[in-house]
Parts: structure tokens; sequence; C-alpha cells
């Protein structure tokens, strides 16, 4: 059985190392199989969420709390990140692994320093900025999300840090560990939800999502302490590389901002639509969002690194082969699941979600919001592909440029289609910005792979 097994991890390791294109794949596949059963896990606590709280006042408010971390986690840890991995992995194909190092270390000093401040300020603004984005609460729901809001700030740094640690490792090809460890937050939330749920409440949920996300990033660092990486911030100074990297970030921030915007808006725009919008928005964007963030993160994960060595390499030939052959298969497999879904979009919601608190009509509204969503799957993981080729290139002004494009579209499109769909517009405002969004980035990404292979 030993013997079967070496046999077989032997074999796949020879099949892997055939081709860029067949590590790819293989990359894909490990972090989509290993996704897949994060999300199985994460489906489970979404079923105890709506349990317990269907799209209750308290779910509005825990949302509502969470948008403004998790917004500015994504500004911070996931912007830096697209500009810190090709920058990186150019390191340390040219100058060596201690170079590299120094630089991760650099980055990480500047990446928490900001996380630091970020925080400060949320802690002292967020008297002036719920107000505004929940303008449809009553005083007593907003209380509860100002509560719940401080109990979810500390992810800030929690989070931070797992991003950054996360994409070190999948710049050494280690895709398997960083992609089972967002199996603890969702497992450590239904844990406590069916333990002290009832009695204490939607304040467990915030709680458990603090908790959780820190022994993630906890987890994170010792898997990359245990592969050589000193985890210790230092600030080396403002080498060339560094010099890089804030030259990328800062489009790539700028970018993230403005394409946070839109969700900003979306939720924003749902407060105002009487109780239970803000839910109904959410849950109806939680299968696109699993399957997304399988297919998406499989994409992302697996490409940037490879595309990153390619570029070092000046292997332009090979990124538009990888390209053309990784959009052909991205649309063949996510075409035929998107409008399945939809078809089954309703009986899927009542299988999925109706009991205890969650009733008939909630099932009504949220299958009509789901359907909308799942349109953008095959244009939003199809951009991705995009978007890495954009950022292994040092191109993310382009980036920046289409979420300006992104938040004009979201704006103009969301206050229109509310007037006559009212939640269902928010999805589907979103959807007509994500196939225009996808329509910019293939264009540019296209265009800017000829530019550098001509020249």
């Amino acid at each position: 059985m030993i013997n079967a097994i070496q046999l077989g991890q032997q074999a796949w390791k020879t099949w892997r190392e055939t081709s860029v294109n067949t590590r790819i794949f293989a990359a894909m596949l490990t972090v989509g199989g290993l996704t897949v059963l994060v999300k199985m896990v994460s489906a489970g606590k979404e079923l105890v969420i709506a349990y317990q709280f269907g799209t209750s006042d308290a779910l509005d408010a825990f949302v509502m709390a969470f948008l403004l971390p998790q917004f500015v986690i994504e500004l911070i840890g996931g912007a830096l990140n697209a500009a810190l991995i090709p920058t990186y992995v150019q390191v340390r194909e040219q100058e060596g692994f201690e170079a590299a190092q120094r630089l991760f270390s650099s980055v990480m000093f500047s990446s928490i320093a900001l996380i630091v401040v970020a925080s400060v300020l949320l802690t002292f603004l967020a008297a002036y900025i719920l107000p505004v984005l929940a303008s449809g609460f009553s005083a007593e729901k907003l209380m509860l999300t100002q509560r719940l809001y401080f109990v979810l700030l500390p992810t800030l740094l929690f989070s931070g840090m797992a991003i950054t640690w996360n994409a070190v490792l999948n710049a050494g090809h280690r895709f398997a560990f960083g992609a089972v460890v967002p199996m603890v937050t969702p497992l450590l939330t239904m844990l406590l939800l069916v333990g002290i749920g009832a009695q204490v409440g939607i304040l467990t949920l915030a709680v458990a999502t603090a908790v959780g996300l820190a022994l993630e990033a906890a987890l994170l660092g010792w898997r990359l302490r245990r592969h050589g990486m000193s985890l210790m911030p230092r600030w080396y100074g403002a080498s060339p590389a560094v010099r890089q990297v804030f030259r990328q970030y800062v489009p790539t921030v700028a970018a993230s901002f403005l394409m946070g915007g839109t969700a900003i808006i979306a939720q924003s725009m749902a407060a105002t639509l009487g109780s239970g919008s803000v839910s109904a928005l959410a849950y109806g964007s939680k299968v696109t969002t699993l399957i997304l963030g399988v297919g998406s993160l499989a994409v992302s994960t697996a490409v940037l690194p490879h595309f990153s060595q390619m570029v070092a390499l000046n292997n332009l030939a090979g990124v538009r082969h990888t390209l053309v052959t990784y959009s052909r298969l991205i649309l063949i497999a996510t075409l035929p699941v998107t409008v399945i879904l939809i078809y089954c979009s309703e009986p899927l919601v009542r299988l999925l979600l109706q009991r205890g608190a969650f009733t008939e009509a909630d099932t009504q509204l949220v299958s009509q919001v789901q359907s909308v969503y799942l349109l953008q799957v095959p244009l939003f993981v199809l951009s991705i592909l995009f978007v890495r080729v954009i950022s292994s290139l040092k191109a993310n002004h382009l980036l920046l440029w289409g979420t300006v494009l992104n938040l004009i579209l979201c704006g103009i499109f969301t206050y229109i289609l509310v007037q006559w769909f009212q939640v269902v517009g928010i999805a589907l405002a979103i959807t007509l910005m994500t196939f225009i969004s996808t329509l910019y980035l293939v264009t540019a990404g296209i265009r800017l792979t000829n530019r550098h292979h001509h020249s």
C-alpha cells in the first residue's frame, strides 16, 4: 500500500514537470480541489447561519460591520501581494534566496505599518463612517453594527499577515497547505454557533471570525517558517526591488480601493431598501462566491508565480500560449455549470437554506438575486487570468484605469436598476459591470503581451 502511494506521488511529480502548462494545470487541480473542500465546510457554516439568523437585522448588522475590515484587508494585503510576487520571483531567480528574504522582510515591515495606521484610523472614524454606510438602519441596529465592528477590527492584522505569508508559499510552488488552511474559520464558526449561538447571538459569529482568522495566520506563519523563511519584519532600506514593488503597489492599491468601492456601493444601497435586504444580497452571492472562490482562486494562485517566472526569463511566447490555452479551458468549464445553476437556482436555495428563520419569502428573493449574480461567473474567472498577466508584466496602472471604469459603471447601473428591481437590481448592476470590465481586461492583456513579445 505504501509503495503504491509512493509510486503514485512519483508519477504525479513526473507528469507535473513535463511543461509549464502542465505545472499550472497541476497547481490548479491542487488549489481547486482543496478549495472545494474548504468551500463545502464554508457552505455548512452558511447553513448554520441561515438557520439561526435568516435575513434578520442581526445578520444585516454583521454583514455591514465586516464590510470595512474586508475592504481594507483586500486593499493592503491583496493589492500588496499582486505587486510583491512578480518582483519577489524575479529577485529569487536572479539574485538568490537571501535577496528575496530581504525583500520579503521589508515588505512585511511596510505592510504591518500600513495595517496599524489603518486600524487606528478605522477605530476613530467608525462613529462617522458607519452611520453613512448603514444610513437605513435604526438606532438600535446601528449600535449593534458598531459593537460587531470593533470585535472584527483585529482581523485586519491577522488577515494581512496570512495573505502575504500564503502568497510567498505559493511563489515557491507550495500550494496545498495554504489552500486548506481557510477551513479553520468556518469549522470554528459552526462549532461555536451550534454550541453557544442561541444564547450569545450574533456576537458569536463575530468572535468566531476573529479567532479563526488569527489561527489561520498562525498556521501559515508556522508553515513558512518551516521552509526557512524568517517572519520577522525588518526594514532593509529602499532597494531597487522594494522601490519596484511600491511602484506597482500604488496603482494596484488604487485599483483595489476603487474596486472595493463597488461592494460598498452595493451594500450601502441595500441598507436603504428595508430590513433583510443586506442579508438577501449577501445570501444571493454565496453560490457565486463559492464558484469564484474555487475557480478564480485556483486560476490566480496557480498562474501568477508561473507567469512571473516566464516574464523573468523573457518567455513571452509561453505567456501568450498559456493565455490562449487557459482562456478556452475556463470558458468550457464554467459556461455549462453557470447555465445549470441558474436553471436550478430556486430549488437550490430552498434545499440549502429554507429552514428555521429562513422563510419561503426569503427563498423567492434570494433565488432571484442568485440567478443574476451567477451570470458573471465565466466572465469573472476569465478576467482573473488576464489580471494576473497584467500584474506579472508589471503594468498595474492598466488595472487602475479598469477599476475607475468599474466604479463609475457600478454607481450608474446601481442607481438606475435599483429603482426598477430593488435588491435584484444591485446584483444586475454588478453583473453588467463585470461584463464590461472583462472586455477591457482581455483587450488590455492581449495588447500588452503582443507589445512585449514584439519588443
